[in-house]
Formats: C-alpha cells, structure tokens, sequence
C-alpha cells in the first residue's frame, strides 16, 4: 500500500509545568528533509527525534513544533547560581564599556534555564516529550496511508482507461496496417510507377513492420501490471512509479511517431494526458 507524502498532525498532553503539544506538517520531497522548532530546553530531543523519523519515512520535507503551554497556576522559582553566572558575566562585560546600560533583571530572568516551573525529572520529561513524538508520528502516517490510498484509486481509474485506449488500437491495427497498404498503392498507381510484384510485396512488409505498434502495446500493458504490483505492495515507491510513468510515455511517444491515422494519433495523445495525470499524482507519493 502506497503512502502519500502530505499530511498533518497535532497531538497534546499535560505535563508538571503545562501543556506540551506537537504539530507535524508533511509535504513531498525527493529525500527526507526534516525541520524542527523546539524551545531551548528540549533541545537535548533533537536527536531522538531525527532518529524517530528516519525510521518510520523514507521521504518528504516533514516540518516538526513542539510548543509548551506553561501552567498559569504553576510555581516559578529561579535558578540562583545560574543567574549569579549571567549576573556576573554581564558585569565583566559592562566594565570594558564606558557608559553600561543598568542590568535589567527581567531580562535575567528572560534567559533560557533562569527561570523555572515546578521541579522535574528532566529525564522522565524528555521520555514523555518523545512519547508524545511517536503518538503525532503515528497520527501522521495515518493521514498519509489515508490519502495513499486515494492517490492509488485515482491512478487506477486512468490505468484503467490507459488499457481502454491500449484495446482500441489494437482493435484498430488490423485496419490500420491495410489502409496504410491500400493508401501507398493508390500512390503508386496515381505515379504511374510500376514494381515487380514480389519487390512491392517486399516494401510493403517492411512498411507495414515499421508502423507496426503491437509490442508497443504489448509493453503499455506490461507496464501497466508493475504499476498495479507496486501500488498494492509495500514500503517506499515513489521512485519506482515514476520510473514506470517515463517508460509508459515513452511507450505512447512512440505510438504517437508511428501513427498513421488520426484515430491511432489521438489515441497516443489520450494515453500522454492519462499518463501525464498519473505523473502528477506519483510526484506526491513516498
């Protein structure tokens, strides 16, 4: 089952200081491009989080926030040795200036690790934090497993009609091969132009070999079946549908070079625009 590459989640739980939410934002990428938004004093989750996510997605740009909602009612303290650190710090600097500006203690207490909620096993908080990670990271993959699966029937309705326009020329070939004969000799004919029957016999052939289009057809729906494999099987295959949808146009392309009748020529144009239509829909797939 294939997997699509946009989705979005958003997951929250208390915690001893607040609430603490996570908003996971997925749009397609070649690779996997993560980016995080954590306050400075979960940081230290960075790594857990990358590693969580390049186990469970193979591609997509995947946008990352955790916000921390701090408990009105909640207890404050300060960190006084740390504040003493940035205090002092800040003399050392004001006395290489001739006129410091007076130390504000808001901005102290503004510094990142100052000031405090309630105490906290910061262990236990980064554990939970990430906890939380893996419940929005399964909520994203199930948005994206959701639209997957409307991605794969959309491709199906136009493989569908991909192997009606594949039916009709072949339908169409025997006719098309015999016009073509009937048309060269009118022309011939019309010249005036006179061969031994066993040489026109020859070139006519050999025509009708070159404008022969069965084992294009032949590969549209071999194609056609590996893109039904793929889509119903699993893990990563973005990369290989869109291998499959150049090789499906290149197929159509030719069909379109070797059409000798506007039947067979919009014929080829209809495949192009299906198979062009899937393109669009693969570019989204992981």
């Amino acid at each position: 089952m294939v997997h699509s590459m946009t989705a979005f989640a958003r997951v929250e739980r208390p915690g001893p200081q607040g609430t603490l939410s996570w908003e996971l934002r997925s749009v397609n990428h070649r690779y996997l491009e993560p980016h995080l938004r954590l306050p400075e004093t979960f940081r230290e989750l960075e790594s857990g989080v990358r590693e969580a996510l390049r186990r469970r997605l193979s591609r997509g740009k995947v946008e990352c926030v955790l916000r921390e909602a701090r408990d009105e009612d909640a207890v404050l303290r300060v960190d006084a040795r740390r504040a003493a650190q940035l205090v002092a710090a800040a003399e050392d600097v004001a006395a290489l200036i001739a006129r410091p500006a007076k130390l504000d203690p808001l901005a102290v207490l503004a510094w990142p690790g100052v000031l405090a909620g309630a105490e906290v096993d910061d262990a236990e908080l980064g554990a939970q934090t990430l906890a939380l990670f893996e419940a929005a990271l399964d909520e994203l993959l199930e948005g994206r497993q959701r639209e997957g699966r409307e991605l794969a029937r959309l491709i199906e309705e136009r493989l569908v009609q991909v192997l009606a326009e594949v039916t009709t020329l072949r339908t169409l070939l025997p006719e098309l091969l015999a016009l073509q004969r009937r048309r060269i000799l009118e022309r011939c004919a019309e010249a005036g132009v006179e061969f031994e029957p066993a040489r026109l016999e020859q070139e006519l052939v050999l025509l009708a070999q070159k404008s022969d289009v069965a084992e294009e057809l032949d590969r549209l729906e071999t194609h056609v079946a590996e893109v039904r494999r793929v889509l119903a099987g699993s893990g990563a295959a973005g990369r290989r549908l869109d291998f499959l949808m150049q090789e499906l146009n290149r197929e159509a392309n030719t069909l379109g070079s070797k059409a000798i009748d506007a039947r067979a020529s919009q014929a080829a144009i209809n495949l192009k625009v299906l198979i062009e239509q899937m393109r669009e829909q693969v570019q989204n797939i992981e």
